[in-house]
């Protein structure tokens, strides 16, 4: 747990010492907490892994199910209000805020009883979103602030709104396979040089130049 209690100094804002977080963070508590109650749980041992998961959510105020897959270094930062379902799988150096819930939406279409989210690594997930159903939240993503997001996320991108889209510039290109603004401004001056070289070339010959804007 040392390496969480780092990740959490290095990706906290507010650079807080280590007995600070050792002793005063409820995300830190929540995850020890839940490391405990996981492995009662993948041994069987169910009753007393709920009783384990209640008392943290008590302590703490988050809940996370025994059930859970919670991979390494996670930052539940300030935490109060975060939910995170049986089925839920998350990857590495993921950072969720205050109120996320990581729900499901009903039993209709559950495959291999899966029914929470899968997010990928490195993903921030802002304060009071939804993220519900076994969608996946690809690598690198972001979900913005209070939204709701009921569909995958591909990976690099950000996702806004109710229900969440993919927003900004190129990322929104890159999510649907299109090409970037950059991309196509690339093509764009390639193009030009060659209609100017052409040109060029039709001069030298003494051929006629057509306009083509003409």
């Amino acid at each position: 747990m040392f390496e969480t209690i780092a990740a959490i100094r290095t990706r906290d804002p507010a650079r807080p010492g280590f007995w600070e977080v050792f002793l005063a963070y409820n995300g830190y508590h929540a995850v020890v907490w839940h490391s405990a109650a996981h492995w009662l749980w993948r041994h069987n041992v169910r009753t007393l892994a709920r009783v384990l998961a209640n008392l943290a959510r008590i302590l703490t105020g988050i809940e996370i199910h025994p059930g859970a897959t919670i991979g390494r270094r996670l930052f539940i930062d300030h935490g109060t209000g975060t939910v995170i379902g049986e089925t839920a799988v998350i990857g590495d150096d993921v950072t969720l805020y205050h109120d996320v819930t990581l729900g499901g939406v009903g039993r209709m279409g559950v495959v291999n009883g899966k029914r929470h989210p899968t997010i990928g690594d490195h993903v921030i997930i802002g304060a009071g979103a939804q993220v519900l159903g076994d969608i996946t939240i690809g690598e690198g993503a972001k979900v913005g602030a209070n939204s709701v997001v009921v569909a995958d996320v591909p990976p690099h991108t950000t996702a806004l709104g109710i229900p969440a889209r993919i927003v900004g510039g190129d990322e929104r290109e890159r999510a649907y396979g299109l090409p970037t603004r950059a991309e196509l401004a690339e093509v764009a001056d390639t193009l030009d040089c060659l209609i100017r070289d052409v040109a060029a070339i039709k001069r030298a010959m003494g051929l006629h130049t057509q306009d083509c804007n003409a």
